[in-house]
């Protein structure tokens, strides 16, 4: 899969977003762009308020070309894997609907139409009426008032609204019990969705005042003055979270000091086995402690009593065992914060320094200590930088690069960085990039560098492993890295020195010394220099990026002689017409079309209308993109009868490299995956005599069509590499989901809502009455090739329906699997990315069923 994304994730161990709507690898960095620490005496501006928290979606892809990121916007808080905040109003096009318009999200189980679940619903109540509107609808419709704008926000988050929304969680945190079982959750979720919409719109909003204030602190006091706050259970932690987050929503979070310690010194390792309770100790740290250093108010709290700072630093020191695992963004964060709270200046700085040099110290800058380390390090920089000598960390980049990167070798205007290559590999890279600029040089046909632009050598670092690229790379070189490699540079800026961060991977996927994503990356520097003139922002100012990912994709499998089988695939499925890719940004194109589509458009208008490229390229080289643009633009859909014939030849195998072509079959049962090797020889007298694979899980095998037994469940990269008798190999991944064994189920999904499926998870012991649908919905990330979904066990006659836009059911689906009794399987290939809907029709009463989804 390859994405590209601009936004700055930047994290440690695994991650993801941050601002806006993020999507993200496995820690999210979440929080508002930052600025100076509060000063005294001044006036600072305070961050809106956090907005609903969405699914993110994974992605190891490409980073796109671009400028190096701020400062401010590197290092941020972070958050758990699959998930992300919304710290900027919607943009629309990326904020995706959980289920269909005017459903609600608290789908009625009995068959009939679900409840509306739109702005006005809430708009036209008051008083009790209101209160009990929220309070029974699901948290998935409140979620969707954080997007709400103009009039429909006036309506529906004036002050008198608020108010009575917080008289009534002031009422149900008087009797909280530990669970959301009255409701509370969503009252609170409204008040946030109303400081969050009134901060983006607060003339059509109008002001908060001081009266609403002491309502929102009445509830909270109320909540905190129980004792079941403190039940370390999900469901507890499910509306912990959301009640810690509204103290800095309602920006009070000085008062809230002592509760702050407390979730710090509560936690232990008990909590990890209730990842709601792991969340809601994160809120705290993510959240007010993070944000709350520009509140002057908190600042004067934390300088009478800076406990808080003692909380946070012996966090850091005493959970060190929860880096390198899924929760170590817990212990990341608490030296993230206390290393911010150093830039506070007065006594709240003189208190917090030496307790920041003691992490530091304490704490190793490379292995599993990695990430606590540079997150620590880089914000005592950006807060307290002065004091760098004081705790080690002047000139972080280069410390980093020292420690991380020490293998250099400087290959013509190149340098090659590398923390793992050998001499013999870091070699093989040199020559590799050697010949591509000869290879992109004809292709493209320039006549030189674009005139009067920046940038004529490059850093090309490559650290050994995801987890170390996701760690080191962005305080080094300033990239995001919600990506499998980036580019960043500017050549407008003669003080920027383009840099491409890579990694390795751990199968082979066909690149030098297996450098992932290297020639494409490379191509982007090149298309730079000698086609696109501009910084990136005017580059994308028209929509090219059929061409400048497409470009990158072609001539990397095009130069290493290698075989796009994803492309091949989607030349077979049609999906797209040549005018359709042609429109193409990153804002309305997944991974999908951005890329495998990309490529094939750029072969396509390489191969058949060379004209046309060197017109555009003539616009582009001279900084005219509207010209450019204009170039395949006015051919309209002139093109894309030929385009559609062209697929078909292409897939049938005449965009096949010559020589070996990796492919092969697979079939899952249980945690078993039977391989069957499809691998081509094209245009070539040689013969296929090896195949070798691997299965993601630390073994592999030489056999040609092995059976291969998984040991626990889950989604394993599978890659097939087979050579000739040429001596010429080429090699495929490709990803496969298994089960414990046969007949076994997956995981029970986690989400809350018992009618959320999720990525390979199952719902088990459904049951419904004759005549009655039982409803469920998933959420597709971009770049899902397959989504598979099962029933099985349990006794009765149930169908299974599956429906793209709206609730399934036997009148409406695009989908379906009506075996008699309850086993049910269907498949759908290539869906887009967004929610999608499952039910099971009672053809007969049925019980204990197992829904299962798997992509």
């Amino acid at each position: 899969m390859r994405l590209r994304q601009s936004l700055p994730l930047l994290v440690a161990g695994a991650l993801a977003g941050s601002a806006f709507m993020l999507p993200t690898p496995a820690l999210a960095s979440s929080a508002s762009p930052a600025a100076a620490p509060v000063k005294a005496g001044a006036s600072p501006s305070i961050p809106a308020p956090f907005g609903a928290e969405i699914a993110s979606q994974s992605s190891e892809a490409m980073g796109r070309t671009a400028a190096p990121l701020a400062s401010d916007r590197l290092g941020q808080a972070l958050q758990p894997a699959g998930t992300a905040v919304q710290s900027g109003p919607s943009t629309g096009a990326k904020q995706p609907a959980p289920l269909p318009v005017k459903q609600a999200f608290a789908a009625a189980k009995s068959g009939t139409e679900a409840a509306s679940c739109t702005p006005a619903d809430f708009a036209s109540r008051s008083g009790a009426d209101l209160v009990s509107f929220v309070r029974g609808s699901a948290t998935d419709c409140v979620n969707t008032l954080f997007n709400v704008t103009g009039t429909d926000a006036g309506k529906v988050f004036k002050q008198s609204q608020m108010l009575t929304v917080a008289a009534a969680f002031q009422a149900q945190a008087a009797h909280y019990s530990g669970d959301n079982s009255t409701g509370i959750l969503q009252l609170v979720l409204f008040l946030r969705a109303g400081f969050y919409v009134q901060s983006n719109n607060a003339s059509a909003v109008g002001p908060y005042d001081a009266s609403l204030t002491s309502a929102v602190k009445a509830g909270l006091d109320a909540f905190f003055a129980g004792a079941r706050w403190h039940d370390v259970t999900d469901a507890n932690g499910l509306v912990l979270y959301d009640v810690l987050v509204l103290t800095d929503s309602a920006n009070i979070q000085a008062q809230y000091l002592n509760v702050y310690k407390q979730v710090l010194n509560g936690y232990g390792n008990g909590y990890n086995a209730f990842p709601k309770m792991v969340k809601a100790v994160n809120a705290v740290l993510f959240a007010p402690l993070w944000r709350a250093n520009w509140n002057p108010d908190y600042v004067s709290a934390v300088a009478a009593d800076p406990s808080v700072i003692t909380a946070l630093a012996n966090f850091a020191q005493n959970h060190k065992d929860l880096l390198g695992t899924a929760n170590q963004f817990l212990d990341v964060n608490a030296g993230n914060d206390l290393a911010r709270t150093a830039g506070d200046g007065g006594s709240v700085a003189a208190f917090a320094r030496p307790l920041v040099k003691q992490v530091l110290d304490a704490t190793p800058v490379t292995g599993t200590t990695g990430p606590l380390y540079v997150y620590t390090a880089y914000n005592a920089n950006q807060y307290d930088g002065a004091q760098c000598s004081y705790y080690g960390t002047c000139d972080l980049p280069g410390k980093l690069t020292a420690a991380v990167l020490p293998h250099t070798l400087v290959c013509d205007n190149r340098t090659i960085r590398a923390e793992d290559l050998s001499a013999e590999e870091l070699a093989t890279v040199c020559a590799s990039l050697r010949g591509e600029d000869g290879f992109f040089h004809t292709m493209v046909k320039d006549n030189g560098p674009v005139p009067d632009q920046y940038g004529k050598t490059i850093t090309l670092a490559v650290f050994k492993n995801q987890a170390d690229y996701l760690t080191y790379s962005w305080p080094i070189y300033n990239n995001s890295t919600n990506n499998g490699g980036q580019t960043v540079m500017d050549v407008t800026d003669p003080d920027n020195k383009p840099v491409s961060v890579m990694y390795r991977k751990s199968w082979n996927d066909g690149f030098p010394a297996n450098v992932w994503n290297l020639n494409h990356e490379y191509t982007h520097y090149l298309d730079n220099i000698y086609d696109m003139k501009g910084n990136f922002g005017t580059e994308i100012s028209v929509p090219d990026i059929w061409w400048i990912e497409g470009v990158a994709e072609y001539e990397s499998y095009a130069y290493r002689g290698t075989t796009d089988t994803q492309a091949m695939t989607e030349a077979a499925a049609h999906r797209y017409k040549l005018s359709t890719v042609f429109q193409n940004t990153y804002d309305n194109s997944d991974t999908v079309r951005t890329y495998p589509w990309g490529y094939l458009a750029v072969r396509y208008m390489l191969e058949k209308h060379p004209a046309d490229v060197s017109s555009m390229l003539g616009h582009f080289r001279t900084g005219d993109y509207q010209g450019g643009y204009a170039v395949y633009n006015n051919l309209g859909t002139s093109y894309d009868a030929d385009f559609d014939a062209w697929l078909n030849a292409c897939a049938a195998g005449a965009c096949y490299a010559d020589g070996p072509t990796a492919l092969f079959d697979q079939a899952v049962n249980g945690a078993a995956v039977t391989l069957t090797d499809k691998s081509v020889e094209t245009n070539s007298q040689a013969k296929l005599t090896s195949w070798h694979w691997t299965f993601g899980d630390g073994t592999s095998s030489d056999q040609r069509n092995p059976v291969h037994s998984y040991a626990n469940p889950g989604t394993y990269t599978v890659a097939l590499t087979v050579t000739d008798s040429a001596g010429k190999s080429a090699s495929t991944p490709s990803s496969v989901t298994v089960t414990t064994g046969a007949g076994a189920t997956l995981p029970t999904c986690t989400d809350p809502r018992t009618d959320a499926l999720g990525q390979n998870c199952s719902r088990p012991n459904q049951a419904r009455t004759a005549g009655n649908l039982d409803y469920f919905y998933v959420y597709l990330p971009a770049g899902t090739s397959t989504l598979k979904v099962t029933t099985s066990g349990g006794t009765g006659n149930a169908s299974l329906y599956y429906n793209a836009d709206t609730w399934a059911s036997p009148s409406a689906f695009t989908a379906s699997s009506t075996n008699p009794g309850t086993a049910q399987s269907l498949t759908v290939t290539n869906p887009t990315a967004g929610y999608r809907y499952i039910s099971l029709y009672a053809n007969t009463d049925f019980s204990g069923v197992t829904v299962s989804t798997q992509f």
